[in-house]
């Protein structure tokens, strides 16, 4: 036994019943849309329509309504009905009281109804006092008159409470045993819920699913960070030979943004997220991720911030190996910088040895010597316009930061003497620089260029898929008309055939035709109409039409319904005109098949069996239609009675037996309906009786 639900929980439970209710019809309502792989999950949902109608005594605000029970209903009544009487006793007291009562209203005061009355005047209205109001000059009492009726609506109303408790208790016994399946709805809800979700922000944000690496190899073009808004989009590649990239350079610049885009971007995707990327962007699978990244924004720290930094390190370095991603930032800061520089170079070089992938950040300038110098280390920066002063917050992989203090100081007013005598005095890094300038130089360009190779691409991907939207629009046009086409010629067609009927009906009012006369002549107007026959996969005529090309004269079959008819003339671009029955069309060559005469087999029509036998009556036919199934006794008797037309047959016998009484009961009908027989009925009893019908046609 299981605990009864609240009436929380049963709000709860109604969310989940009316989601996948409308999850169903959302699913039944698709037309034309294939959902291969999200049918299984709306399939699995149920349906609980006698639970979703119980719940409905809970409405949505959590109130049990009156209709819950009839129990429920009656107490409300006398609830209600309890409370009208007080309310009019208290209204009588307010205009025969007046004069005693502070205020003419109605108070409450401990779910009671009571009167304000005068503390001089407490003594005159009897009754019970439920509070004194802090100036000590009001009383607030409920009327000896009310007490009573207070009593049963108190009453009352903890019958309603316990109804209530009842109601929610049968309730959870309905939907105890649909426990397992609502759960299991729930979770197919959340999942859906999931994926609409991910399409929405692949929409909104632009986003994309990346591919997956097996070699740990992550390469993310215009990666932004998730949470900031209008994030500058960067290049990331960190292949699988690469263990390290050490962004290097001064602070402010968003190197720890850098650090911390990758780490989000690599947590999305492995949680089966889309990324905020460019198509082509790829993730590797790591076991764990670790990250010490700390927001350092003052120039001094402190030793216990150094000191918690190395801790958390410390515990990482006994955790990660091979399978790892690790995210340092400002590794080896908070301490005097030659000793930072080194054990950050110490920790590095570590990593590297045991071919842990890490991306860490620093403002030491010897870590650039390190990221040059060591196999399977990059160097990396944020690039700084030393024009606005300002950072851009671009990636430059492969360029090593450099301080732009002198040129900021120059901008800045100082004078070009005491900026001289600083640059003398660092004159050995100067060649550095000037590299890592050449370099930062080079990066520009290689970037504006490649930039420049994405636009085009992406104005070719819209002109693609512009000519694909135009292609598919020009394609259904051209249905469009065919269709139109085929309707207008069976229209024409039908109209021939229906005045031919009119014709007919008039030569035999007129004349003496025979009726096998008729048919035969109808027989050869119905070859006008289009039959709905697919012949683009018979074998034989796609044989006939390869062995020879088209030429004019030949007969053909019309694709798409089946048609056959004669080509007339040669257009260009393998297009012709031809004949079909009455009509004359242009069709291209993959429109239609030849018919090669020679190789076209008789066709054969189903025999039925007409014995003549003579007699007093004349010329008589038999049709045995017992043990034959409905559809092809009818068939057989349609063919029977053509020829028996034909044959100038007066009069025929259809065997049809007893049995079930469904051919009998067709075989009527289908006398009923045509127009040549004059009367039918069953056999005399030594003929076979209701197992047996004579029909006779008009002369």
């Amino acid at each position: 036994m299981g605990a009864d639900l609240n009436v929380e929980e049963f709000l709860l439970l109604k969310r989940v019943l009316l989601a996948s209710r409308e999850l169903q019809s959302f699913y039944a309502n698709l037309e034309n849309v294939r959902l291969a792989q999200l049918a299984r999950w709306f399939e699995k949902l149920h349906d609980f329509p006698h639970l979703q109608g119980s719940l409905q005594a809970l409405n949505d605000a959590g109130f049990i309504e009156n209709f819950a029970s009839e129990e429920l209903a009656r107490i409300r009544r006398k609830i209600h009905d309890s409370e009208s009487q007080v309310r009019d006793v208290l209204q009588d007291l307010l205009k025969q009281k007046a004069q005693m009562l502070t205020e003419g209203i109605i108070a409450s005061r401990n779910g009671r109804q009571v009167l304000p009355v005068k503390n001089t005047y407490r003594n005159k209205i009897a009754g019970v006092v439920h509070d004194i109001s802090a100036s000590g000059n009001t009383v607030y009492i409920e009327p000896r008159e009310v007490v009573k009726l207070s009593e049963e609506i108190a009453s009352l109303r903890a019958d309603e409470r316990y109804e209530m408790i009842r109601i929610l208790q049968e309730l959870s016994e309905r939907v105890r045993p649909h426990a397992a399946e609502i759960a299991n709805d729930a979770w197919i809800i959340g999942h859906l819920d999931l994926i609409r979700a991910k399409v929405r922000f692949i929409q909104e944000r632009q986003a994309v699913v990346p591919q997956l690496s097996e070699n740990q190899e992550i390469q993310l073009l215009h990666v932004r960070h998730p949470l900031v808004k209008n994030a500058v989009a960067n290049d990331v590649h960190f292949g699988k030979e690469l263990t390290a990239i050490v962004i290097t350079g001064p602070n402010t610049g968003g190197k720890t943004i850098m650090l911390k885009t990758l780490g989000l971007t690599q947590l999305m995707a492995q949680s089966g997220l889309p990324i905020l990327a460019d198509k082509g962007s790829r993730v590797g699978i790591f076991e764990e991720i670790f990250a010490d990244i700390g927001d350092e924004q003052s120039i001094e720290q402190s030793l216990s911030t150094f000191s918690s930094h190395m801790t958390n390190i410390v515990d990482i370095l006994g955790k990660v190996n091979k399978h790892s991603l690790l995210l340092l930032d400002e590794l080896g800061a908070g301490t005097d910088p030659q000793e930072g520089a080194a054990l950050a170079m110490a920790i590095l070089e570590d990593l590297r040895l045991r071919q842990v992938k890490t991306m860490a950040t620093t403002h030491y300038p010897e870590l650039k010597a390190y990221g040059i110098e060591t196999a399977f280390v990059q160097n990396a920066s944020m690039e700084f316009d030393t024009a606005s002063l300002r950072p851009t917050y671009r990636f430059m992989q492969g360029v090593p930061g450099r301080s732009n203090a002198f040129e900021i100081a120059k901008r800045l007013g100082l004078s070009d003497v005491i900026v001289g005598d600083a640059s003398q005095q660092v004159n050995q890094d100067n060649d550095v620089n000037r590299i890592i300038e050449q370099l930062e130089e080079q990066t520009l360009e290689s970037r504006k260029r490649l930039d420049n190779i994405r636009e085009v691409e992406q104005e070719n991907l819209k002109m693609n898929r512009a000519l694909k939207k135009l292609y598919n629009e020009l394609n259904r046009e051209k249905e469009t008309e065919l269709n139109k086409a085929r309707e207008q010629a069976a229209e024409i067609v039908e109209l021939a055939l229906s005045e031919s009927d009119q014709i007919l009906k008039n030569l035999h009012s007129k004349s003496q035709l025979k009726p096998h006369e008729i048919i035969e002549a109808k027989a050869k107007l119905k070859k006008l109409a289009p039959e709905k026959v697919d012949l683009s996969k018979n074998k034989v005529l796609q044989k006939a039409k390869k062995k020879r090309a088209p030429k004019v004269g030949d007969d053909i079959v019309v694709l798409s319904y089946g048609q056959r008819g004669t080509l007339t003339n040669q257009l260009k671009d393998r297009r012709w005109e031809a004949q079909v029955g009455l009509i004359k069309m242009t069709l291209e060559e993959k429109e239609f098949d030849l018919v090669q005469v020679q190789q076209e087999a008789p066709v054969k029509k189903k025999q039925v069996n007409v014995v003549k036998r003579a007699s007093g009556r004349g010329p008589q036919a038999r049709l045995d239609l017992r043990g034959k199934r409905y559809e092809e006794a009818m068939n057989e008797l349609d063919v029977f009675i053509d020829q028996a037309l034909l044959n100038n047959m007066a009069q025929v016998d259809i065997i049809h037996g007893i049995g079930t009484g469904v051919i009998r009961e067709g075989v009527t009908k289908y006398l009923q309906r045509n127009k040549h027989v004059k009367s039918f009925g069953y056999a005399p009893q030594n003929a076979g009786g209701s197992g047996a019908t004579i029909v006779t046609f008009k002369g």
